[in-house]
């Protein structure tokens, strides 16, 4: 391989953060990646149509002050408190290009959302990796203790589901010096947030995606809440035109159908369960999830056989081959009919 003495010794060091596996053959049913088995809104598959058609030619809002409207009637936060990003994880990006010089600390317990380990990387970060207990209790104290400059929160946490009650998050928004940034991805999934977090301390940060629940992730919209002085600085990191038309408007739809969300994730809940307990019966360790996917376990056990074997019948879940989690499999809450197809095919491979 050639030299590349202009790249970065920080990309040169890492190998990037792997995503879920995306095959186009759609035979496969697909529990690996979390996405909505449901399809976004009639209203938004309305409006993006009407702005194919008619606006395209044109650059986006770059503000996306419609939306950032919207999403202030929704959630209850002033404009000026909200900035539109491409996807959460964009925003997770302009907050460590903002925040982290080389060297700087961040910190977060894990395992976690593994992206944050390839953003602090390439930022020339120190990630201080705090590790979770067996129940996946946020540790409060030593997160507090690592003093970083910012600390990561994965709320409900990926991969485990679980969630960190409002009172420990306020408690360690109050014990770091640092920023506190809550990631919210899976929240609608939940009856808890961290919004109000925002009002009481000026150095959290919540972020939102509609990639889950509102079955948006092609579109890649996302949004970050903090006190405005805050925002103001994040917006000079994040690039111009990161969010395109198509995505705003389908946003702002979405907010405005919120009614259809609810339903998709109440049915998604409700199967959810369903697949919680028939893993259970099978001998698996699940624990208790708030998101719109299951961690199930065999301790002790490597599960990549189980995930080989589940692809050759066609059912895709996510395997982690990490000594934490290599007796772990994550599996997406589907239809009732995908996981009944699930269930067949791990009877078969087991």
């Amino acid at each position: 391989m050639a030299a590349l003495p202009f790249i970065r010794r920080e990309v040169l060091a890492i190998e990037g953060y792997t995503p879920g596996e995306q095959p186009r053959d759609r035979r496969y049913v697909k529990l690996n990646t979390n996405e909505n088995p449901y399809p976004p809104s009639a209203a938004v598959l309305d409006a993006v149509r009407a702005a194919a058609n008619a606006e395209l030619r044109l650059y986006p809002d770059p503000s996306g002050r419609v939306l950032r409207e919207k999403a202030s009637a929704r959630y209850g936060l002033p404009a000026p408190c909200i900035l539109v990003g491409n996807g959460s994880d964009e925003l997770l990006s302009v907050v460590l290009r903002a925040c982290i010089d080389r060297g700087d600390s961040v910190a977060y317990a894990t395992p976690t959302y593994s992206l944050y380990d390839t953003l602090v990387a390439l930022q020339g970060g120190e990630a201080k990796r705090v590790p979770y207990p067996a129940d996946f209790r946020l540790p409060v104290d030593a997160l507090a203790q690592a003093a970083a400059r910012v600390t990561f929160v994965c709320n409900p946490n990926a991969p485990s589901g679980t969630l960190t009650p409002l009172a420990e998050l306020d408690q360690l928004a109050r014990a770091v010096s640092g920023l506190l940034v809550i990631d919210e991805a899976y929240v609608d999934f939940t009856s808890t947030t961290a919004l109000a977090l925002v009002e009481r301390h000026p150095n959290v940060l919540v972020l939102r995606t509609f990639s889950k629940s509102f079955s948006l992730c092609g579109l890649r919209i996302g949004l970050a809440f903090a006190e405005p002085a805050l925002i103001a600085e994040l917006a000079k990191v994040r690039d111009s035109y990161s969010v395109n038309q198509l995505g705003l408007v389908a946003a702002a739809a979405a907010l405005d159908d919120y009614p259809s969300m609810q339903e998709h994730v109440a049915r998604i809940q409700t199967t959810r369960k369903a697949l919680s307990q028939g893993l259970i019966e099978r001998g698996f360790s699940v624990l208790p999830s708030e998101t719109n996917f299951v961690l199930a376990r065999k301790p002790g056990v490597n599960l990549a056989g189980h995930q080989a074997r589940l692809k050759e019948q066609g059912v895709l879940v996510r395997y982690f081959p990490v000594p934490e989690l290599c007796d772990a499999l994550r599996i997406t809450v589907g239809t009732d009919q995908e996981i009944e197809r699930f269930f067949a095919a791990l009877d078969s491979a087991v």
